[in-house]
Formats: C-alpha cells, sequence, structure tokens
C-alpha cells in the first residue's frame, strides 16, 4: 500500500511529496500549485525538486520553483532540454520533419537548474537519500527514483507506466519514424526497474501502484506485444532504373521501381496518364527528413513513359496523403510537364497550406490544387472511373483511391499498410504525430472488404493481391490493435485518443512582424465522458500582449471546441518563438498541452 510518508498534490502531473522536518522535497513539479498549498500541507518550503523527465505537464512550473529558492535536479540526458533550451527550439525545423520523439513538448524559456541527478547511484537531496535509475521509454533520458520510507521501498516512476498494464502515452515510445525504439526501451526498463525490487509505484500520472513486480510484468508484456505487430522490412532493388524504370503490373498499370514512395501510372487508351503520388523520383537511399537541398524531387522516368510505353502527356497527379515523400515532385511535374494537381478533399487543404498544420513529413512549399476530389463521389477520367475514400490510420489525411483497371478491382492505400506478404501478414504503418486514431485500422480493412478489393497498391511495398484470409487477418490485427491501445492507454478515464494531447494550435507557425498581430486558434479536446468547461490560457513571452487573458468554452461529453486568441507580437530574444496553450478540463489541470511557432520577421 502507498506508504505515508509520501503526500500528492494533483497538478497538471501527480507532484510526489516527500516531507522532511519542516521542509519538502517534491518529484516532478507540474505547474508549481504545490507552493500555492504549503501552509495547508504542513510544510515551509520546498527544498529540492528531482524530476523524471523533461515533458512540460512535468515541469512547466520550473521557473516559479527557482524564484522561491528551490534546487532544481533534472535527469543528465535531458539537461539540454531545461537550462538550455531555447537553443532547442532556435533550431527546431517543422518543415519536412520526420522527428516524431516528443521533445517539442519542452519547456518554453529556460530554468536555472541545480545540476543533474547521479544515475546508478545513491545521492542525498534535501536531507533525503534518492537512488536514480536510468528508466528510458517515455522519453529517452527518463529515470525513476528509488527511496526507502519507513521501511517500504518506493519507486518514482515519471510516465513509465500509468497503471498495471497501462501507460500514460504510447506515442511518446515512439522515437523514430515507423520504429519501436521506445517501447522496446520501456520494456527493458520495467525489467530494470522490477530488479530493484520496489514495493510500490508512484507514476506521474494515475494512482499508486501496488504489487510493483506484477504491475511492470503487465506493462511490459502489453508494450511488447504492439511491439511486434510493427517488426518487419522491404525489399529496395535497384537494377535497370534509368532504361525501364516502369514495372507493369498489367497493360494500363505501371509501378515505378526507383521512386520513394512508389508512384503508380495509370494508361488512359487515349495516349494520356494519371500519376498517384510523386515523391522522389531515382531515389538512392538518402534519408529522409533532411534540409531542403537533400531533398530534391526528379522527373527522370517520366521520359521513361513516353519512351517505353507511348504515353503521350501526363494528365494530372494524385496525392494519397501529404508526405513529401508522396507530393515533393508535383510542383516540378506541374511546371515542367503541364501536369494538374489533383488531390482529395482532406489532403487538399494541408498541400496548399502546410504552414496552418502541426504534423510531420510537410513539404517546404504550398502545393496548388487545381482540382478538389470529394471524398466518396465517381469521377471520370478518360475512359475509367475513379472514387477516393477517406483512409485514416498512417495519417489523418490519406484517401485510398478505387478504379478497375484490366479487370481488376485495385485500391491504391498510399502508407497504410505493408511490407509483410513474405510473413503472412502486414505492418500496421500508424504513427501517433500523424494523428492516428484507435480504431482506424478496423475501418481500413472493413472498406477493403467492402470494395471488394483485388489488388492493393502501397506507398513501399509491391502491390499485394488480395484474399479472403488476408482481409480477415487484417480486421483480427486492427482490432487488436484497438484492444491494446484501449488496454494500455487510460481512455475510459482520460481519453485524449491515441496521440494524447488536449489541444492543438493554428496555425502551427507563423510569421509576424514586430508589433504586429496574429490571431491563434485552439482546438480543445474534452477527455471526460460527461459535459465541461474547459479553460484555455495561452501563453507567451512576457514583452507580447495576449487577449483575451482567458478564455472557457462548454464541451460535450468526449467534445471538441475551439477559442481563438490575438497576440500582439512586441519583441524577441530569437527569430522563432514558442507559445503554448494551457489547458484545464472540468477543473482538472493539463497543463500547456500544444505548442505554435510564431517567427519575428
Amino acid at each position: 500500500m502507498p506508504t505515508t510518508d509520501v503526500m500528492r498534490v494533483l497538478d497538471t502531473c501527480n507532484v510526489w511529496v516527500i516531507p522532511v522536518g519542516g521542509n519538502a522535497i517534491c518529484i516532478d513539479f507540474g505547474s508549481g500549485l504545490i507552493l500555492d498549498r504549503l501552509e495547508e500541507l504542513g510544510i515551509e518550503r520546498v527544498t529540492d525538486i528531482l524530476v523524471t523527465h523533461h515533458h512540460r505537464d512535468n515541469v512547466q512550473g520550473l521557473a516559479r520553483a527557482v524564484e522561491a529558492g528551490a534546487r532544481v535536479w533534472v535527469p543528465p540526458v535531458e539537461r539540454d532540454l531545461f537550462d538550455r533550451v531555447d537553443e532547442h527550439w532556435a533550431r527546431h525545423r517543422p518543415e519536412n520533419d520526420y522527428d516524431v520523439r516528443q521533445h517539442r513538448f519542452s519547456l518554453l524559456e529556460p530554468v536555472e537548474i541545480a545540476g543533474v541527478v547521479d544515475e546508478y547511484r545513491v545521492r542525498a537531496y534535501g536531507g533525503v537519500e534518492v537512488y536514480t535509475l536510468p528508466t528510458p521509454g517515455h522519453t529517452i533520458g527518463s529515470v525513476s527514483y528509488l527511496v526507502d520510507l519507513d521501511g517500504t521501498r518506493v519507486a518514482f516512476t515519471g510516465d513509465l507506466l500509468y497503471a498495471p498494464g497501462r501507460v500514460w502515452s504510447l506515442a511518446a515510445t515512439q522515437w523514430s519514424y515507423g520504429g519501436v525504439e521506445g517501447q522496446a526501451a520501456t520494456i527493458l526498463s520495467c525489467g530494470t526497474l522490477a530488479r530493484r525490487a520496489p514495493e510500490v509505484l508512484y507514476p506521474a500520472h494515475g494512482e499508486p501502484v501496488a504489487n510493483a513486480p506484477t504491475a511492470l510484468a503487465a506493462t511490459a508484456d502489453g508494450v511488447g506485444e504492439i511491439m511486434e505487430l510493427r517488426r518487419l522490412g522491404q525489399p529496395w532493388n535497384l537494377a535497370g532504373w534509368l532504361d525501364s524504370p516502369w514495372q507493369e503490373i498489367s497493360p494500363h498499370l505501371l509501378r515505378n521501381r526507383t521512386s520513394v514512395a512508389t508512384s503508380y501510372a495509370v494508361l488512359s487508351d487515349t495516349g494520356a496518364a494519371l500519376i498517384l503520388d510523386w515523391g522522389y523520383d531515382l531515389w538512392t537511399g538518402t534519408s529522409l527528413g533532411l534540409e531542403r537541398a537533400a531533398s530534391r524531387p526528379l522527373l527522370e522516368s517520366i521520359d521513361a513513359l513516353r519512351r517505353n510505353h507511348g504515353v503521350e502527356r501526363v494528365d494530372a497527379v494524385i496525392a494519397t496523403h501529404h508526405h513529401d515523400d508522396h507530393v515533393a515532385g508535383f510542383n516540378l511535374l506541374r511546371d515542367v510537364e503541364g501536369s494538374e494537381v489533383w488531390a482529395p478533399a482532406n489532403v487538399a487543404p494541408i498541400l496548399e497550406s502546410p504552414c496552418r498544420y502541426d504534423l510531420p513529413c510537410l513539404w517546404f512549399d504550398p502545393i496548388p490544387v487545381d482540382r478538389v476530389l470529394p471524398l466518396g463521389e465517381p469521377f471520370a477520367w478518360h475512359e475509367l472511373e475513379l472514387t477516393v475514400h477517406p483512409l485514416p490510420g498512417h495519417t489523418l489525411y490519406a484517401a485510398a483511391i478505387e478504379l478497375e483497371l484490366d479487370g481488376t478491382r485495385v485500391l491504391a492505400i498510399g502508407d497504410q499498410q505493408g511490407g509483410g506478404e513474405a510473413a503472412g501478414r502486414d505492418v500496421l504503418n500508424y504513427q501517433y504525430r500523424n494523428r492516428f486514431a484507435v480504431d482506424d485500422y478496423v475501418a481500413s480493412a472493413e472498406l477493403y472488404a467492402r470494395l471488394r478489393t483485388e489488388l492493393l497498391l502501397g506507398g513501399h511495398w509491391e502491390p499485394r493481391r488480395v484474399t479472403d484470409e488476408y482481409l480477415a487477418g487484417l480486421l483480427d490485427d486492427g482490432r487488436r490493435l484497438a484492444d491494446l491501445h484501449r488496454q494500455l492507454l487510460p481512455l475510459d478515464e482520460v481519453d485524449f485518443g491515441a496521440e494524447g494531447f488536449a489541444a492543438r494550435i493554428a496555425p502551427y507557425r507563423s510569421h509576424v512582424a514586430r508589433r504586429e498581430t496574429v490571431e491563434l486558434q485552439v482546438e480543445i479536446v474534452n477527455p471526460f465522458a460527461r459535459a465541461a468547461t474547459a479553460e484555455v490560457r495561452l501563453v507567451a513571452p512576457a514583452a507580447w500582449r495576449v487577449e483575451p487573458d482567458v478564455l472557457r468554452v462548454e464541451l460535450d461529453a468526449n467534445g471538441e471546441g475551439r477559442v481563438a486568441f490575438r497576440v500582439a507580437v512586441d519583441d524577441a530574444a530569437r527569430r522563432q518563438v514558442p507559445v503554448a496553450a494551457d489547458v484545464t478540463v472540468d477543473g482538472v489541470r493539463f497543463g500547456q498541452q500544444a505548442e505554435a511557432l510564431v517567427t519575428v520577421t
């Protein structure tokens, strides 16, 4: 059972308090609410704060602590995200961003620290002997603190777990684009912590957890199962690229073997071609997500359409989704070949206004859309009929393109899943920052079955023939993925969906001259299954003026709402400045849940 030597202050996270005489030390600090409650807690002052990781909901009030004379101790790996976080924001580049780690959930301004904690050693902080154990998973630099209190060994675990068999965030464990490094680290950290034999766990979110070994094992098992759904690779073939880049799937359907992501050409008997996605032609393995000079679209394979396949013109190019490896060459294709850009209705806004969205893998420039394709409505292109269907999963802003070619019902699915044909199943290719939702892969499996799809065209894998057994397996995997998220996340208590954030700010990127004003809209989610009032404050540099100071909005159960602030930019010490939305729902403080970047010109 929880020890009476530990007190809790419910703030933007659990702030765990260990009294020492008339003083106290804290593990994590939230917004600093404890400083307003010292008298009722019987504490004269907080002498030391031990931080488990750098996320804002755990540390956004540290400036108040320093002003009050407290010493702040942080994980060694994450030190720069505290006393040098301004450098992090200055070099943060959201364009074409493949970095899915949640270091953008860092402090907005630097804070003075007393030093870093001593990992794998015991050290006294404010008179309390504390052993610091590295427990990466929720973040790379996360630590847990073990303390012997009144004969009981307890562990303050940050966001390693939320409850037995549950974690506060799965999105935070995705350290690389498509990777499972943080999930593997979570499993290892649960094991290493269990070896230290704590009896009670105190997480940063959730209730104290008794029977620590069972809780850690259950968490490791659940995370391990979801990790195994992703562990597959894909082949890469370089032969014959310049002479014959296009592989014939059927007489009227070609696949570009040289591109990333994979492009397809649909051929009309009129001599016209329709391209599905056009990112990086003749891609030789350069890492994605680099600076603009390393992100170069080419058109060499278009000439091969004329030379080898009788194509006279490329009428248009259609995007399955907004990622740069699928759309980087659109503007070039328009400029050189005169091709129009067509986009599904849920994809077009991102192509045309990428700065408005907080999403990874956005192309550097806006891509004007010549024709917006309504979802679910068939349209004709020469002798063919096509339909685009919403396909959330890999990203919220994606569509499947349906058509029948050479007697086969074909569906182009972008990056929804693929790569595992040899293993008998496909990877479910979700990325949390792309706005993945828990039931997306159930819906896509049902869509494929409803359309009687016979051939799937994936964005990075060979086309796949569809069987009833395959569709059943996709549905089973989708349901299991949804079940695991509901098992591992506290959605029945606090439902921020799979990505785990209470708010977003739009536009995400703004360019504003000094002494001008920008309007920022905050979208808020009610995580509770009851109607609630949300309170939102916009946090900006002290020299700026934000109006109004606070906004409140009534939200339906699990509903969403929107409020707008006007921000007058006065001065800035650096060109790219983060502002944040601090959110409270139904009296529960969730802290600075969303940020936007304002570049002062």
